[in-house]
């Protein structure tokens, strides 16, 4: 089975700093992709950030500039490193990941969420 676990969330005055970290664990053959993701309450779970393995990352516009997805492939973990965040990032921040199992088909694979919480 796999795990996709998040840390670094909390709460920050706005123009503050957090880290976002989220490690893939279990029985991974390749990862295809690593990507954030964030719900806000009442509004559709968007994507922040992607890094695809190879490829080149990919943004939303409301953070670019301040937002960076990075990864650690020889850990198969993915980070967010945000800057000068505003009230409007206040959301609950998702791992997403793209891996094959053993050799298995490519799968799409969830983290539990991780709350991030900024104030004005």
């Amino acid at each position: 089975q796999v795990q996709l676990v998040e840390s670094g969330g909390g709460l920050v005055q706005a123009g503050g700093s957090l880290r976002l970290s989220c490690a893939a664990s279990g029985s991974i053959s390749s990862i295809r992709a690593m990507a954030w993701y964030r719900q806000a309450p009442g509004k559709q779970r968007e994507l922040v950030a992607s890094f695809p393995t190879g490829g080149s990352t990919n943004y939303a516009d409301s953070v670019k500039g301040r937002f960076t997805i990075s990864r650690d492939n020889a850990k198969n973990t993915v980070y967010l490193q945000m800057f000068s965040l505003k009230p409007e990032d206040t959301a609950v921040y998702y791992c997403n990941a793209d891996l094959s199992l053993r050799g298995s088909w490519y799968r799409n694979y969830w983290g539990q969420g991780t709350q991030v919480t900024v104030s004005s």
